[in-house]
Parts: C-alpha cells; structure tokens; sequence
C-alpha cells in the first residue's frame, strides 16, 4: 500500500498545536506523511522539533520572502547544524504582492542565500513563486540543488511547460477540486513531475467547509487528480508516492 505525501503544509504554525496528536493519529491511520515547511526562525525550530515527535513530518527549514528584512543569519546557522535531520529547504522564494524596490531586492538575496545553502547541502527546496515565476525560474537553474518543487503552481500553460522542461516538480492542491483552471494544467502536467499539497493552515470554500487545512485534505485531492488524469486511484496514488520520493532524494 503505498504512502502518500503532503509535499507543503505549515503544520508547525501555532494554529495546529492544539489538535497536533490526533493530525499524527490521523496521518498514521492514513499512510501520509508532511513536508513541513517553515517561515521563519521560530517555525524552523517547531518543524524540528515536530520531527523528533514522528517519523511522519519531513522537516524544511527555510525564510518565506514575507520574512526576509529579518536577520536570515539564524536560520542559515540553524539549517547547518541540522542539515543531516531536515528534509529540505522552505519555504523559500519570491513575491512582488509583498515588497518592491530595495525590499524585492533584498528578497532575492534571501532566496539566492538560501538556495546556495540547498546547494551544499544538497537537499530539496520548496519554492513561493507569487507574482514571480518567471524570475523564480530565471534564477533556479543557477543552482544545483536537489529537487526542486514550484508549490501552489498557478502559472500560465507556457511557464508549466517551461518547468517541466527544467524539470521542475509541480504542486497542486484543494482548490483542484473546483477550480478548472487548475484541472486542465494538472492534465499538461508531466507525470512524473506531479506532487500534491494542502499548503495549510490555508483554507478553502466548497467542500472543504473553509477549515485549516490538514493532511487529511489530500485523499481527496488524488482522488480528483485520478479523475483528471483518468488513472485508477490506487495507480494515481503509486505514481504520487514515486514523485513524492524521488523529490525528496529518498
């Protein structure tokens, strides 16, 4: 039976700390495990920390570009000294909705730092691409990092088949369940190249009911995605497991 992966959830943000023991019940009972992506330097130890609580949270450590006017010394520091406990490394990225001029700027050194530490480090990076991707993908081939994945991918059906032709994985999440834009780029999405993620605590309308999201969301996001892809979902699931892994380095 194979496991599924939340490639992008922030379950070390404090929203889930009270319920956290029944989401580890829940993801065993499940076969899913997290990719836990951090923000900043207090997230960063939370994600740790979440690790040594379970062998299902795949700690990334890493400073969102919402975060990146704050001294990054930290958590570069705090990546080092953990590089053999972490999964990877993010959230990290690009977004012109939060800064322009010298603070866009001193996004990008943020992003390239951080992608050079992936770089020695040799470790996958989870990557924010708001209003960016172009940019995001002019500066990732730069880099020799492990896999890389464009979470929340919501660019044009150019930008994803540039992605894939530099193989780039993609993310998808909640929203694919009724958003058809998202639908007709899962179905030009490499297969090989596909991930899915709940990106909580985000919320989502519809038949999500507007809760936190939580790694109990992504049954249902592949089960829309072997519809999309006309794949029998126990298939759609050991595709998902390959892609999930093969990011990872595992």
């Amino acid at each position: 039976m194979s496991w599924l992966y939340d490639a992008h959830i922030h379950l070390s943000d404090s929203v889930y700390a009270p319920g956290m023991e029944s989401v580890l019940q829940a993801m065993g009972r499940m076969r899913i495990k997290a990719c836990c992506v951090s923000t900043d330097h207090d997230t960063s130890l939370r994600a740790l920390d979440l690790a040594e609580r379970s062998r299902l949270i795949l700690p990334f450590l890493g400073i969102h570009p919402e975060e990146a006017q704050e001294d990054t010394g930290v958590v570069e520091r705090l990546i080092e000294e953990n590089s053999s406990a972490i999964a990877g490394v993010g959230e990290i990225g690009l977004d012109r909705t939060l800064a322009s001029g010298e603070r866009f700027g001193r996004q990008r050194t943020v992003f390239e730092r951080m992608l050079g530490l992936a770089e020695r480090l040799g470790k996958p990076v989870s990557v924010h691409s708001r209003k960016t991707l172009d940019e995001v993908c002019d500066i990732l081939p730069s880099f020799n990092t492990g896999g890389v994945l464009l979470h929340w991918f919501d660019g044009s059906k150019r930008q994803l088949a540039r992605a894939m032709d530099l193989g780039f994985y993609v993310s998808y999440g909640p929203v694919m369940v009724y958003a058809n834009d998202k639908r007709v780029l899962l179905s030009k999405t490499d297969r090989d190249r596909i991930l899915v993620e709940t990106d909580g605590p985000v919320r989502f309308s519809r038949c999500f009911g507007h809760r936190p999201a939580s790694p109990g969301f992504i049954p249902s996001v592949v089960f829309c995605a072997s519809q999309i892809l006309r794949l029998p979902y126990p298939e759609t699931c050991s595709m998902l497991e390959r892609n999930s892994e093969r990011f990872l380095g595992v």
